[in-house]
């Protein structure tokens, strides 16, 4: 049985994190914290369409609800409780490096098995995904040539940590990259076991 568990999907806006961590927190099971759910009390309180550069202020106000929200999940929450975060994530970027700064200390303060995975997609199939209209309804950035500069000029964060897992989503299926990793959380929850068994 997996328990206490916190996976951190990261992926350019687009990839399909949402779609996937509803997948997979459904075959964990797990709650789902989307960035969205994070970041929108904030980005509902601006005149944004979606496709402009909003203020570095923004960010600093939704760096607080995230805290308050990984506060209450290592404080009050079931200890065998599983997680599953969203993040866009992007490499060399201060404010992607202290979100995730962020969400591991939450999983070290709870003694959880954090296990990021990194999205990836080519820029074609992302800019397809992007400009999706419902993305919209949940103040979810609309705009291709953005999706297009992120994807030729930045990559995903790569936090090098050892439960580490990167998956091409550009052409299998939601149901196919939720097995991938769900099979990869299992067989670290399975090692971890093994590994606190005394011979």
């Amino acid at each position: 049985m997996v328990q206490n568990v916190f996976v951190l999907l990261l992926g350019f806006p687009g990839v399909g994190k949402l779609t996937i961590a509803r997948e997979l927190g459904a075959a964990l099971p797990a709650r789902v914290i989307d960035n969205h759910w994070i970041n929108n009390p904030i980005l509902a309180l601006l005149a944004d369409d979606g496709l402009g550069k909003l203020p570095d202020a923004v960010w600093e106000q939704t760096a607080k609800v995230r805290q308050a929200i990984l506060d209450t999940i290592a404080t009050l929450c079931a200890p065998a409780a599983n997680f599953i975060f969203t993040n866009s994530g992007i490499q060399e970027d201060a404010r992607s490096l202290a979100s995730y700064e962020q969400l591991k200390d939450a999983s070290d303060r709870r003694r959880a098995l954090f296990v990021p995975v990194r999205l990836l997609c080519d820029e074609d199939e992302l800019v397809r995904r992007v400009t999706s209209p419902t993305r919209r309804d949940r103040l979810k950035s609309i705009d291709p040539e953005a999706a297009r500069r992120r994807s030729r000029m930045a990559s995903v964060l790569d936090p090098k940590h050892p439960n580490s897992l990167t998956v091409d989503v550009t052409a299998i299926s939601v149901e196919e990259a939720t097995k991938k990793i769900h099979e990869h959380v299992k067989g670290l929850v399975a090692l971890s076991v093994s590994d606190t068994i005394v011979p």
